[in-house]
């Protein structure tokens, strides 16, 4: 199964108590199941949240035979009443990136690799 890496960036509120609270939805058991598994049914083989100040870095690995188009994705999100409830709580405590005002979530994009140096 080949996989496919996508990273993705945004802030939160810069307020300790609800970068708190945000924690706690993301401690084990805290996300919803019918979040896991909408992710999961994805082709989500790995997904991980890291955290530093008010900024956070999601890394996603996808089953590349079993992940939807980007838009698929969209559409089965925005069709799944579970997603949308989590994704409007998920909202009020991340903010956009300063240069991306319109997204949440953004895209990262790769500039550097070990494997890739001689």
């Amino acid at each position: 199964m080949p996989l496919i890496r996508r990273c993705f960036a945004v802030d939160l509120h810069d307020d300790p108590e609800l970068i708190a609270a945000y924690r706690r939805w993301h401690a084990p058991g805290g996300p919803p199941a019918a979040i896991n598994a909408a992710i999961r049914a994805d082709g989500v083989e790995s997904l991980e949240i890291w955290l530093v100040g008010d900024r956070m870095f999601m890394i996603m690995d996808l089953d590349s035979d079993r992940a939807p188009s980007p838009e698929l994705k969209l559409a089965r999100d925005a069709a799944n009443p579970d997603v949308v409830a989590w994704e409007k709580l998920m909202g009020s405590f991340q903010k956009s990136l300063p240069f991306a005002p319109d997204r949440k979530w953004v895209e990262m994009e790769q500039i550097y690799s070990l494997s890739d140096q001689p």
